[in-house]
């Protein structure tokens, strides 16, 4: 297929491929397809309310359009699937948001198109989950007539550094020729370059392997976190010591949530555990990490306690619900685990931030989002997610949303250590 001859379908307009059909709507025709109306309608105004582009770059993909009809999807001849891929309730990966995403594109498929996955998956899911569905429906045979790529997405919500453009893209496809082809695609729009591997489950396990380091960095530091605690010493000061030699790594302590690192491993623990091995590193880490917004509820009642404020009835504030900071994403936030725990005190909580949307917040969580926190109000303050917001606040003026003697535990180390001020 000639690259300058293709139009493109990115199907699935999130963090993920709202940015990707912005920089090929730029240079190829280029159709954004997502079944959520309301986000197409918003899309078409010009707008994200996911605050990852402005109307200025969304203005500048002069050859792209949206749909949320399936049928538009047929003039298209490369398919680019960004859709979601979560675990259940069980930790089991969710792959039906993948195989939903190949049935709506497969009866649109012609003979010589390609279909790329960018989706975090286990090794090998892309070829033995999606192409049955694929080669069925359409009556394609890969490699023959279909071909595959698998270019693992490197988006980082809230980032306006680390974008697309600006980071190197893996590339992948099902034999030599997909390959190239997929290589030379998105050479066309990422000046960060490409690096093409030899075969798509290289690249899904590199893709799955990003997360998984970070993961265990993070479980390491928190419990680090825990052991300094009963030691009595600062964590922070511990870890600016040790950062002052060269190959200290500087990961700090903390919630571990959203759709990626929180994610991410258990789909190759899955994986792994179908082949018959049990990776214990991988999962002792989700262990530590999926605790910390117990620990971190029970270390505040227990301080509370300390200061004789009494804890049932008191009145708590979490500032941040997000998973990360400057993000309008709730996607497996760990802040809620916070607040589930401090229910179980019989503690009243209030939650503030700017970043959430009310609505979404009661629809994900049934969680009543305060537009303002109150003065002089709380026993206690959580300062939960590292906004730009918050930090521009300033201590002085959080402070006053706390009573005469309050606690304020600042667990993304936004300010520095004072009284009645305490980090994890």
């Amino acid at each position: 297929m000639d690259i300058e001859n293709i139009k493109i379908a990115v199907v699935g307009l999130g963090y993920v491929g709202l940015p990707l059909l912005v920089e090929f709507g730029k240079r190829y025709p280029t159709l954004g397809f997502d079944l959520n109306s309301e986000r197409i309608n918003t899309l078409k105004q010009q707008q994200d309310t996911t605050l990852q582009l402005n109307s200025e770059e969304l203005v500048a993909a002069v050859y792209a359009e949206y749909s949320t009809t399936p049928s538009d999807l047929a003039d298209c001849n490369v398919f680019i699937v960004t859709v979601p891929t979560p675990v259940d309730h069980h930790k089991r990966p969710l792959l039906e948001p993948l195989q939903k995403a190949s049935e709506t594109i497969a009866p649109y498929l012609k003979a010589g198109d390609f279909v790329i996955y960018e989706s975090t998956v286990y090794p090998g899911a892309s070829e033995e989950v999606c192409v049955p569905i694929l080669e069925n429906i359409s009556g394609l045979s890969l490699n023959e007539n279909l071909f595959l790529g698998y270019s693992p997405e490197r988006i980082n919500p809230g980032d306006k550094v680390h974008r697309l453009t600006t980071i190197q893209k893996i590339t992948s496809g099902s034999n030599s020729f997909a390959a190239e082809f997929v290589d030379k695609l998105y050479s066309s729009i990422i000046p960060a370059g490409t690096h093409p591997v030899s075969s798509i489950r290289v690249a899904e396990a590199a893709k799955v392997i990003e997360n998984t380091q970070r993961d265990l960095n993070i479980a390491l530091i928190n419990e680090l976190c825990i052991i300094f605690h009963k030691i009595g010493i600062d964590t922070e000061e511990v870890l600016d010591a040790a950062g002052t030699k060269w190959n200290f790594l500087p990961f700090r302590p903390g919630l571990v949530g959203g759709h990626c690192i929180g994610v991410d491993p258990y789909y190759l623990t899955y994986k792994a555990e179908s082949l018959g091995y049990r990776p214990e590193v991988i999962l002792a880490g989700r262990r530590i990490n999926d605790g910390m917004g117990s620990y971190i509820a029970d270390r505040l009642v227990k301080k509370m306690t300390q200061e004789k404020i009494n804890v049932v009835d008191a009145k708590v504030l979490i500032m941040g619900l997000s998973f990360k900071e400057n993000c309008t994403d709730l996607r497996n936030t760990k802040v809620v685990d916070i607040l589930n725990t401090l229910d179980t005190y019989h503690v009243n909580v209030d939650i503030y931030d700017p970043w959430i949307e009310p609505d979404l917040a009661k629809q994900e969580y049934a969680i009543s989002m305060l537009e303002q926190p109150y003065e002089n109000k709380y026993d206690a303050i959580i300062l939960a997610v590292a906004h730009d917001d918050f930090r521009a606040m300033g201590i002085d003026k959080i402070k006053k949303f706390g009573k005469t003697n309050s606690i304020i535990f600042d667990i993304k180390y936004l300010f520095p250590i004072e009284e009645n001020l305490y980090r994890l």
